[in-house]
């Protein structure tokens, strides 16, 4: 129709611009090294900025932030437009174009699987922390002789002075770009195909860069001081300027969020990573506190984002959820079920974060969900497998005949992907190990729905599942809800290949039957809903754009009557300390209010859903806190699909070479090894019908 035309042209046209802002934004950093910006371009910007109301920082604002927060609104404009206009999945000659870019091409061990597309970006990023410090360096030790050293010092300790000053610069740059991937609310990420879970890789590489560059910056002034006779300017923290010992404390509490976020110690002691990662906090305040408000607002974009969502995060996770049902599995798993708003849509694979106060007030963990928001319009289920301290101490609660009749439990999310790519494909072939069935689970769940309710074909499905033991079957059972409702899966071609590696046939024991227990609720129990409302991306870019707007505003005022009447715009007298710590204070509090008005406005929509549930009557057959028994085979439906193998391992290679399709997509999920050496089969050439679509859950 004409109208779904004008909205695909908006939609086009809207990204059309992002994308020009963007390459503009990232050519001002490609040039900032060289001496056409600093000597000709940054006076004049310098000058047309420089006001009364933004002193010097106005420059920075204008170029660095403001074009990335502009994006950032622009983002959520989109992807609003996009949700309206029912678009599930990227399509047309463009996509399949970026198909061969999207496949694996490097198996690199700690780095995991990586794209063509992937490891472009990389080089390109690479490149431009080594332009920039390879021009900078160049340009200062080019002025550098004998001569030119002063206070007893030695040429080497000069030169290796300015080696680590612009170590710090070049990891300022890096930092530019830390806090974008770790942002779960941003539009930034969707905006471009990416979700929020598997932007955590992202996070960890540039983390790696700047702690490599920060730790070069910070040791090497150590050396030079230690050798000048000179380390009292440790404890340096002067009224005009940058403090010293504040770059000292942050680059601590960055030494130790790398440290505690090894994958050996994050993994076995989950509970430090977690905490210590909080230090974020003072890295920050003392980050800004070094380098001063003006080269903070290089960084500003990433951090400003991210407060945004963490308080939005802080206001959702207030709110105690209802947690209808959880269905205990023999194989000591656990299937959560709670009520959600029917507004609180989401796709297959998104996640949550969950705190149940009866194991830790304080420990978040996330989890993939396993249902439909299409099949289960008024349920969000997730499972959660016994497996580390937390995961056993609620197994515990759970299996316990005294167990409470209520859990504290707050959430944080849904997030996910903005798009159903896997619509795109023909069949799916969907590879698991052990828990790792759970992202499969939400996309058979939702194939369910669209092959009874939309006339277009829905992609053949053909699901290998590797389990240990012969109690693991039961996690078949979670491929339909627990509503009761008779499924027909007649019109879904479903083939389901199960292998029990440990087991060589069923073991009786394995006949445990599955419990359900049910919840009483209290009516302070909210359902799970969206932290800004159905139109929650519109939403988000009014709080982003009156947050900074405000930002401005109070800024201007206190540059105006305050700062300026001292400083002149010298940045010579007015105290520096202070002056960042109003500027971030100024932040705090816009990002606050604008986050809190948003959420009690659209607290006012979800209190009138939140009556119609409390007001519904439960089925009387529900019987809070008692087992209810059910049996641990699949259920009728799904049985003719299931062809379970014991005593032996999937051949994956055969497998998946005998997928005649011409457009299949392949996904796994498990273990580090499954994961690659499914993408390394897809990888190989040896059949160009199977597309690899990572999707990695490694926090």
């Amino acid at each position: 129709s004409s109208s779904s035309l004008y909205l695909r042209v908006v939609l086009s046209g809207i990204k059309l611009f992002v994308c020009i802002i963007f390459l503009g934004w990232l050519m001002i950093w490609v040039i900032m090294p060289t001496n056409t910006y600093n000597k000709e371009w940054s006076p004049k910007l310098q000058s047309a900025t420089t006001s009364t109301y933004f002193g010097s920082q106005g420059t920075n604002i204008l170029i660095y932030t403001f074009p990335i927060l502009f994006i950032a609104v622009l983002g959520c404009i989109y992807l609003h437009l996009a949700k309206q206009s029912g678009h599930t999945y990227h399509g047309g000659p463009l996509s399949k174009v970026l198909q061969a870019w999207r496949r694996p091409f490097l198996l690199m061990g700690p780095l995991g699987v990586i794209s063509a597309v992937e490891l472009t970006f990389c080089l390109m990023f690479l490149a431009l922390l080594v332009w920039c410090f390879s021009m900078y360096l160049n340009n200062t030790l080019s002025h550098i002789s004998q001569n030119s050293t002063e206070n007893g010092e030695k040429l080497w300790m000069v030169k290796l002075g300015d080696v680590s000053y612009w170590s710090g610069f070049v990891g300022h740059i890096a930092a530019a770009f830390l806090f974008f991937p770790v942002a779960r609310m941003s539009s930034l990420l969707p905006l471009i195909g990416l979700s929020s879970e598997a932007s955590i890789k992202y996070h960890v590489w540039i983390g790696h860069i700047v702690m490599l560059l920060f730790s070069a910056h910070g040791f090497g002034f150590i050396i030079v001081w230690a050798a000048t006779g000179t380390l009292y300017k440790l404890l340096k923290w002067e009224a005009v300027g940058g403090s010293i010992i504040a770059g000292g404390l942050a680059l601590v509490c960055g030494l130790i969020m790398w440290i505690t976020a090894i994958p050996r110690i994050r993994r076995k002691i989950f509970e430090l990573f977690y905490y210590t990662h909080h230090l974020y906090i003072l890295f920050i305040v003392f980050y800004i506190l070094h380098v001063g408000v003006s080269a903070f607002c290089l960084i500003l974009p990433g951090v400003y984002l991210f407060l945004v969502d963490r308080f939005l995060r802080f206001l959702q996770s207030r709110q105690k959820i209802r947690l209808v049902s959880a269905r205990l599995l023999p194989s000591e798993a656990v299937e959560l079920n709670f009520s959600k708003s029917t507004g609180c849509c989401y796709s297959p694979t998104s996640t949550v974060f969950i705190k149940v106060a009866n194991c830790s007030s304080l420990q978040w963990h996330p989890f993939t969900i396993c249902s439909s928001s299409s099949l289960e319009p008024e349920s969000l289920s997730i499972i959660i497998k016994r497996e580390g301290n937390w995961t056993k101490n609620l197994y515990q609660i759970l299996s316990s005949p005294s167990s409470p009749q209520r859990l504290d439990v707050s959430i944080e999310g849904p997030y996910g992907p903005p798009s159903l790519d896997f619509l795109r494909y023909d069949s799916l072939v969907m590879v698991s190990g052990g828990s790792g069935i759970t992202p499969f689970i939400s996309i058979i769940r939702e194939l369910i729905h669209r092959s009874k309710t939309q006339r277009s074909r829905t992609p053949g499905v053909l699901l290998i599942c590797a389990f240990k033991t012969s109690a693991e079957l039961s996690m078949l059972n979670l491929l339909l809800p627990i509503s009761g409702q008779v499924f027909n899966l007649s019109s879904l071609e479903l083939r389901i290949e199960a292998y029990v590696t440990r087991d060589k046939a069923l073991i009786p024991n394995a006949q445990n039957l599955i419990r359900t227990k049910w919840f009483k609720p209290i009516p302070s129990d909210s359902p799970i809903s969206h932290v800004l409302g159905p139109n929650s991306w519109l939403w988000l870019g009014a709080v982003i754009a009156t947050s900074f707007i405000a930002f401005l505003v109070l800024l201007g005022i206190l540059t105006r009557c305050y700062i300026y009447p001292i400083d002149h715009n010298t940045d010579l007298v007015y105290n520096y300390s202070k002056k960042s710590m109003l500027n971030l204070l100024f932040i705090c509090v816009c990002i606050t209010a604008s986050c809190t008005a948003a959420v009690l406005w659209n607290k006012r929509g979800n209190s009138i859903e939140l009556k119609q549930i409390q007001s519904m009557d439960f089925p009387s057959s529900w019987s809070y806190n008692v087992d209810t028994e059910i049996e641990s085979v699949p259920h009728e439906s799904i049985i003719h699909s299931i062809n379970v193998h014991f005593g032996e391992r999937p051949d994956l290679k055969k497998m998946l070479l005998e997928c005649k399709e011409l457009n299949t997509g392949v996904m796994a999920s498990g273990p580090r090894r499954l994961r690659h050496e499914v993408a390394r089969i897809c990888s190989s050439g040896l059949a160009n019908n199977l597309h690899f679509e990572s999707i990695s859950f490694s926090w």
